[in-house]
Formats: structure tokens, sequence, C-alpha cells
């Protein structure tokens, strides 16, 4: 069946609609249809009777006035299943609506149509859990979305929606965004409200969307941004993003080209493509190529166990006992964190985010961009929960039943043996990190941003395969303005397909 959704950016179908070109109801009905005719497993939860009844009476002066938009299943909205990917949730129902959300519905016009899948609790690089099964790639069935916010991205570039949001904090935009051929914009930390309940640590998360425009992600930064008075991490916003778009001075910036950023192994291909079109951008630009050296420490461990922290929070009276109903990959770094995470290990992690910050600081002395590519390379087969195949000290925990069991045990030794001596952890990480580097680094080309807390974006680049690939463009604290409007620049220069061969 002919997929008769809105095809171009999310702002376009606005102007369709205030033209009269086609109405707010017709084209959430092209939306319900494609949704109820998908093969890709992008949407966990609808409410067409909501999503209907709110098209008849949007309000399409808004700036996304009527167009239908799925979120991400980790964001609440009041009245709504509120499972975060697990069934350990699956009963749950929102009893509030994310604030960042209403200001996208409500000062936005948006219409909001369901809910789409994500990793657990989002912890994954991929989508895929007990509750929803996994996620596809409309570039190619069969193939990773990657994550969180991978029902995301595959809604929008399987033609699904034109507008979907997302959050990012390891890299839960940018990654999706890269696998599927969309722009993929993580703001400086607090551009974005994570109101309310907005946890305190480890201070990584940013919202947005998963876009098809340049514009579109600007439009997002009008609506959204700006000061929440319950979330003190919030950042002052002039509401002119859109407005001001490709009005950056950019000719004579400095930028690093560092493909492999962090160290990364990149798959064949990709970094001779990510260094053609950073010649390209350069070029483009005007930006003069500095070489220079980043070399942060890498974070992942202490990363997921800062994170877990929270989550153990959250879970309640569901931590262990109902610990089989978490998928593998949860369940083994919560008990790894509890084996390993201490006070010892708690300030080892803050000195060395305090050096990751420092080197990251040093490097935007030097130059005023970095470019990386966004993956390590197209996406990787659906049911893998990462993009290199070779076992990892993950994998050698959840590979059977005998394993898992002893593996408690061990576990609850370290953490017995570690309350004696605490830098025991520190060397078990340290060890890891050698031994099993490709675990250790996974979303390392994203994370690092995230840690320290600077705007990036992931611009779709070329294709490897038929697969996209994402370009990562990183700048300082508060220079969003200046990635949009280099993205701009690529859109303009070499535009990229909007969404994947669709019927």
């Amino acid at each position: 069946m002919k997929n008769k959704t809105w095809k171009k950016d999310a702002s376009s179908l606005v102007d369709a609609f205030r033209k009269k070109e086609i109405s707010p109801y017709e084209e959430m009905q092209n939306t319900i249809e494609a949704i109820e005719n998908s093969k890709i497993n992008s949407v966990c939860f609808t409410d067409f009777e909501r999503a209907l009844k709110e098209s008849k009476d949007a309000d399409v002066t808004k700036p996304f006035g009527g167009v239908p938009a799925v979120i991400k299943e980790l964001e609440p909205v009041k009245g709504w299943p509120y499972r975060e990917g697990s069934l350990l949730f699956k009963d749950r129902i929102a009893d509030h609506t994310m604030h960042a959300v209403d200001r996208l519905l409500t000062k936005g016009g948006a219409v909001p149509v369901g809910l789409t899948t994500s990793s657990e609790f989002g912890g994954l690089n991929v989508s895929i859990t007990k509750l929803n099964g996994i996620t596809q790639n409309p570039w190619k069935t069969g193939r990773t979305v990657g994550g969180s916010s991978g029902g995301a991205a595959a809604s929008v570039a399987g033609g699904l929606a034109s507008l979907a949001t997302g959050s990012d904090g390891g890299g839960s935009i940018r990654i999706p965004a890269g696998y599927c051929g969309l722009l993929g914009m993580k703001g400086t930390f607090g551009r974005v409200t994570r109101a309310p309940h907005a946890y305190m640590r480890p201070n990584t998360v940013v919202g947005g969307i998963l876009a098809r425009s340049v514009r579109d992600a600007a439009r997002y930064y009008d609506v959204v941004s700006g000061v929440d008075p319950f979330d003190p991490s919030t950042l002052v916003s002039d509401g002119k993003w859109e407005q001001n778009l490709g009005k950056s001075s950019l000719k004579g910036k400095k930028v690093a080209v560092i493909p492999s950023l962090c160290d990364v192994t990149l798959e064949d291909g990709v970094e001779a493509l990510i260094n053609k079109q950073a010649d390209l951008l350069i070029k483009d630009l005007g930006l003069v190529k500095v070489d220079i050296e980043v070399k942060p420490p890498v974070l992942a461990a202490y990363w997921m166990m800062e994170n877990l922290v929270t989550l153990i929070g959250e879970l309640g009276n569901g931590w262990p006992k109902k610990a089989g109903e978490l998928t593998d990959e949860v369940a083994m770094g919560i008990m790894l964190s509890e084996a390993f995470y201490n006070f010892k290990t708690a300030s080892i992690t803050e000195m060395r985010r305090i050096e990751a910050n420092e080197e990251m600081a040093r490097a935007f002395e030097q130059v005023d961009y970095i470019i990386a590519a966004t993956n390590p390379g197209p996406a990787f087969p659906a049911e893998a929960t990462k993009s290199n195949q070779q076992k990892d000290l993950l994998d050698f925990l959840k590979e059977n039943s005998l394993i898992k069991t002893s593996s408690k045990a061990v576990l609850y030794g370290a953490r017995v043996v570690s309350s004696f001596n605490q830098k025991i952890p520190i060397y078990i990480l340290d060890e890891a990190a050698k031994r099993f580097p490709e675990m250790m680094a996974m979303g390392a080309l994203t994370m690092i941003s995230n840690v320290y807390g600077n705007p990036a974006v992931s611009i779709p680049a070329g294709f490897i395969d038929s697969l996209p690939v994402g370009l990562q463009v990183l700048a300082p604290h508060h220079r969003d303005n200046e990635l949009l409007d280099i993205a701009l620049a690529v859109e303009k220069e070499r535009p990229w397909p909007l969404h994947a061969p669709l019927d």
C-alpha cells in the first residue's frame, strides 16, 4: 500500500497547511494509515482517537501547527503508557507530561500520535527490548537503527511522521540519526529542559528531535528551548534560532578533522568518506584546517555506573527481584555497578570527568570545531547490541544461565572484596578497557560531548553499501547556532535524501 504521508520536512508541511494544500486532519489520516501498515516496528503505542480529534482543531498559525508528532517512549505524556522500554513498567501510566513535550504540543501546536521505541531506559545504543522487540532500519530491513532514539529516527526516515522527539545522553540522537540518514542535533547541556523530575547526575542528557532539515531543528529550539524553573540547568534562549539561520560568521574559523575521535576503530571506508566530506565543507565555508591531538580518557564504564545510580532509585523494589524482566545488558550493567561502584570509584569517576573536560577545553582553545564520524560504520545487524561482533565481557557474562548464575556470585564477591580495598574496581575496569576496548568504547565518538556538555551535530554524509553514514561536528559550549549553520551549508551544497526509499 502506498505511503501517502508528507515526504518533505515538518516546516514545509506547516506551509502546506497554511496554504490549504492539505489539512491537518488529512495528513493525520495518512499518518495513521502509514503506521498501521509499517513493518519496521518503530511505534510502540498509538492514540489515534486523540490524534484525529486534535488534528481537526489544529492551529496552523503555530510553528508546528497540525504536524503529526511521535514521542520517544522515555518522555512521559500524561495519560499514556510510561514504560521506558521495560517489562518492569509495562502497566505504568504517566501522571504528567514532560515539559519539553508539553511546549512542543502547546506552544508548537504539534499533534501527538503515539510513542516510539527506544532501548530499555535509554541504556544502549540500539533499539532492542523484551517489551517491544527489534526496530528495523527503513533503509535496509535487518539492520539496526541505533539508539536510544531509534524508533524516532526510524519513524522519520521511514516516512511515518516528519517530526519525532528524541533525547541524547551518550549519543542517543546522533547515533540513530547517523544510521538513518537524518540530522541529529545535540545542543549545549541545558538547551532543552529535562523537567519535571530532572536528575542532577550525571548531567549529560539533552532533548531534541530527529529532523529531516536544519530549519526543523532550529524551529524546534524556538519552541522548546529556554529557562524552566523546574530544571536549574536550563539556558536562556532568544527564540530566534530559525530567524538567525545562515547568519554565523564562519569564514576563517579553525577546524580539526579527527574521524576516529577518542581512538575509536572505524570500519572500512568510513575514514575516507569523512575526510572527503570534511574537505568539501572546509572549502565551502572557508574554514582553516588545523592538526591537533584530542585524547580524552575512555569513560564508558564510569558513565554507565553514574547513570545506573539513578536507575536503581527508579526501579525501587523491582530490583533485584524482577531482574529477569530486564534485558541482559541492563541487568548485568546494574550488577557490575553494584559490585564496582564505591566511594573510591565515584572519586575516580569525577577526576576522569575533569580530565576529559580539560582535554576538550584545550582542544577548543586551538580550534573552533572538530569533525569526526558519528558511528564506527554503517548500520550493523538489527539483532546485535554493538557494532563490533567480537565477543566481549558482557557477552561472556550473559552467554548462558550457568555463567549468569556464577557471574552473580563472582560480582557479589567482588563487591565484598572492594569494600575492603576500594582500588580493586578501578584496576578491574581499567583492565576491562584494555581487554575489551570495543565494549568500553561504545558510543565514544558521541559520548564525549555529553560528558563535556558541548553541542554536537550529526549531518548526513553519504552512503557505504547503500546505508547512511553520519558526519559529526563538535563546537564549544553555547555555539549551537554555528553548528546549525554548518549543517545548513551541507544541506544547501549537498542535499541529503529526506527519507529512505518507500513503497
